[in-house]
């Protein structure tokens, strides 16, 4: 059946699917993103741009060059989802006088003179220097504000229509910055990464079986039921239409590995019980008889540490549980239902083989348990130390995030991100939405704009805002223009000067790029860009500006709110402590619960619950050392980690309630669970640390550090479970004994 359900998705395939949606980062269930979501109706969204820059040297002030690159600007204008272009190329500033209105080139390059002039007049201006062009001249900015909401599609094919342009152009020096590239080459790092890591996964699970089995089919079954696995587990998320994102990439390294390791448990004791004398019918029989339920509720186990992100509010984590949660089922399904019957296709395990497996293992096992009991109150003491360092040490943890936090330094997008914070101020959108208050119902009353320039300065001073456009930049451009073109009258204008300028802000809103103003022209926006400097920072910067707009601004007069996109991304990072709690409390509840309605016992779950839960307080404590922070990035590791850790616990508690309920006297049902179930724990342990290992080869740093520090905390789980959980257990005997355990 499991092999005629996976022709017919080979045969009716679903198309594979990889997305990068900029937005799935957002936290949805909170009023910032509706907020937002109206601001964007109103004006435009913040983040539908590309920055080209466009170099030459020793300086951007040559005709020819100029001509060239105006050529590249007409050119970019006539392609499909480029709205408009924006550069200073373009930019024509209005001059009124007595005669009338008429408008003049910012840089004139048609004669020498005009351009020594312009030249001269350009670097007179404050406000040209960082938005247009770079400080050093050699750079040139053209802002390509591209259709509203672009689809990854058409935003893929605008980005190659727009290098075959540059690549035409004969310029060889430019940067080009923003989402549509981002979210092209990162789909394109998906890509590449999915296939490389399914390729290593099984690669890794060739080596792992052939050095525990030595036989060639002991690696080809696992090999063809994981495949099967993972099959099934991607197609039911293409089928419902979810596109391989982000996180998916990690989908086949987790669910081979998840697999693998159940798959180990279940040869070790079909092994095992040939070594008993078993034929290889009854063998096969026995050892599922018995693992089937221990391995279903793992499997519950660890899909359900995945299925606890469902319940974040960040559409990526929902959906990366949700789906890896069904996979982890799948994948069981096929271990369970298949693996029987591909066994009895082939002979059976060879008796010598697995006394010498075991003669190696035993002496080891019976050595450990010894130290474990000899040294019961030294161990408990030492991972109360340990521990509580540790939760000292998480609590000097940093939330902090970045919008490429995925992406290492050193790749090319992010250098090319890191030109524009450099040289052209930064790319990093920044919103802040004005609206008139009670005493006034215009944001060009003369009041309202010396609220707006002050929080002006603020933004610019302690957000690192370049690029600035607002009601008070329109309000200063056109009493500059009042004032015959004089860069001395880029100031706030008199009462009297606004006054007779109202009929020309209407018509500058009809003609400007950019949409500053509401057309009643009781909101506005203070846009403009920065560094991006994280979400640490940025909680801090919010805080002073909160305190800022309480003490300095006239709410009567105005009401300031920050939003955009790059506000929301560092709100999913902030409240990450929050989706934390939320994932792991729900975790810890339902294997409290289910613990202990397996094991009718209310003090058991707690201990259960202890050497499972010191991992993570050891992992947050390795994070600290190491100066890695708390992100969206790194916040899952922590729900993952426990879901899977806890597998090897189940284990050992199944088997100890097994041979308890056996009429064995309680420390020896402990020494024989220890001693049968702690090479399967062992191997199976790292099997599953190599496995999320290989992920640290990741160019992304979710993956990196999921490969990391799951392998850290379920290394940390495999001394828990074989050095502290044979100590709780004689503990928890010592305070039942007088009535029935199980």
């Amino acid at each position: 059946m499991g092999l005629f359900v996976t022709v017919l998705i080979l045969i009716f395939r679903p198309e594979p699917k990889f997305d990068y949606d900029f937005e799935n980062f957002f936290s949805q269930d909170n009023d910032e993103l509706k907020f937002y979501q109206d601001f964007r109706n109103t004006f435009e969204n913040d983040n539908d741009y590309l920055l080209l820059a466009l170099g030459n040297r020793p300086d951007i002030f040559d005709s020819l060059f100029l001509d060239k690159a105006f050529r590249i600007q007409m050119m970019l204008d006539t392609l499909t989802g480029v709205e408009e272009t924006i550069s200073i190329l373009t930019v024509d500033e209005p001059v009124i006088s007595p005669f009338g209105m008429r408008f003049r080139k910012v840089l004139d390059w048609s004669s020498n003179s005009a351009l020594t002039n312009s030249k001269s007049k350009i670097a007179q201006d404050q406000n040209l220097a960082g938005n247009f062009f770079s400080e050093s001249a050699e750079f040139f900015l053209i802002q390509i504000k591209n259709k509203q909401r672009i689809s990854k599609e058409e935003g893929d094919i605008l980005y190659g229509k727009i290098l075959e342009v540059l690549e035409k152009s004969g310029i060889e020096s430019f940067h080009i910055a923003g989402k549509i590239r981002a979210q092209g080459e990162f789909v394109t790092l998906m890509q590449n990464e999915f296939g490389f890591f399914l390729g290593l996964s099984f690669l890794l699970i060739a080596f792992v079986l052939w050095l525990l089995f030595r036989v060639w089919w002991s690696v080809v079954v696992p090999l063809l039921v994981l495949a099967i696995g993972i099959i099934w587990s991607i197609a039911i998320q293409l089928w419902a239409g979810k596109a391989l994102d982000l996180m998916s990439v990690m989908l086949p390294t987790i669910l081979a590995i998840v697999g693998l390791a159940a798959m180990i448990h279940f040869m070790n004791k079909y092994r095992a019980l040939v070594k008993e004398g078993l034929d290889k019918e009854a063998a096969i029989q026995k050892a599922f008889s018995q693992l089937v339920l221990p391995v279903f509720f793992t499997s519950a186990t660890t899909a359900l540490g995945f299925f606890t992100l469902y319940f974040t509010d960040v559409p990526v984590l929902k959906f990366f549980g949700l789906f890896t949660a069904l996979g982890v089922i799948l994948m069981m399904l096929a271990v369970i239902g298949l693996s029987p019957g591909l066994f009895y296709l082939f002979p059976r395990f060879k008796t010598k083989e697995g006394i010498a497996e075991t003669d190696r293992w035993e002496p080891f096992l019976r050595l450990s348990f010894m130290g474990v009991i000899r040294y019961q109150r030294n161990i408990a003491l030492f991972f109360l130390i340990a521990t509580l360092g540790s939760m000292y040490l998480s609590n000097q943890l940093k939330i902090n995030g970045f919008i490429l936090d995925s992406l290492p330094q050193d790749s090319e997008l992010s250098r090319e991100f890191k030109f524009f914070d450099d040289e052209f101020g930064g790319s990093k959108p920044i919103e802040i939405h004005l609206q008139v208050g009670a005493l006034k119902d215009n944001v060009f009353d003369r009041d309202v704009l010396l609220e707006i320039e002050k929080i002006e300065g603020f933004a610019m001073e302690h957000f690192g805002v370049s690029s600035v456009v607002s009601p008070v930049s329109v309000a200063k451009f056109l009493n500059k223009a009042q004032n015959g073109g004089n860069d001395k009258a880029f100031v706030l204008p008199s009462p009297g000067q606004l006054e007779r300028m109202r009929p020309l802000i209407q018509k500058w809103d009809e003609n400007s790029p950019v949409k500053v103003f509401s057309p009643d022209q009781k909101q506005g926006r203070i846009s403009g860009r920065s560094p991006d400097f994280g979400s640490y920072r940025s909680e801090k910067d919010k805080v002073k500006f909160e305190e800022f707009i309480k003490k300095e601004i006239n709410q009567d007069l105005l009401r300031v709110r920050l939003t955009g996109t790059s506000h929301l991304i560092d709100i999913s990072h902030q409240n990450v402590s929050v989706q934390l709690a939320k994932g792991i409390g729900i975790a810890f509840l339902v294997v409290a619960v289910f613990v202990g309605f397996l094991f009718r016992s209310w003090l058991l779950p707690i201990l259960v619950l202890i050497p499972n839960v010191i991992p993570l307080f050891w992992v947050a404590g390795v994070m600290w050392m190491i100066g890695a922070d708390l992100s969206l990035s790194t916040a899952i590791i922590f729900t993952v980690a426990f879901g899977i850790a806890v597998d090897d616990t189940i284990h050992f508690m199944s088997k100890l309630q097994y041979e308890y309920q056996q009429g064995k006297p309680w420390l020896y049902a402990i020494k024989r669970t220890y001693l049968e179930t702690g090479k399967s724990i062992v191997l199976s342990s790292l099997v599953l640390i190599s496995g999320f290992g290989i992920l640290v080869f990741s160019q992304f740093g979710v993956t990196f550090y999921v490969g990391l520090l799951i392998s850290l905390a379920l290394f940390f789980a495999l001394i828990a479970d074989m050095v502290l959980l044979p100590v709780l257990m004689v503990f928890y005997h010592k305070v039942e004994k007088s009535r029935s355990i199980f």
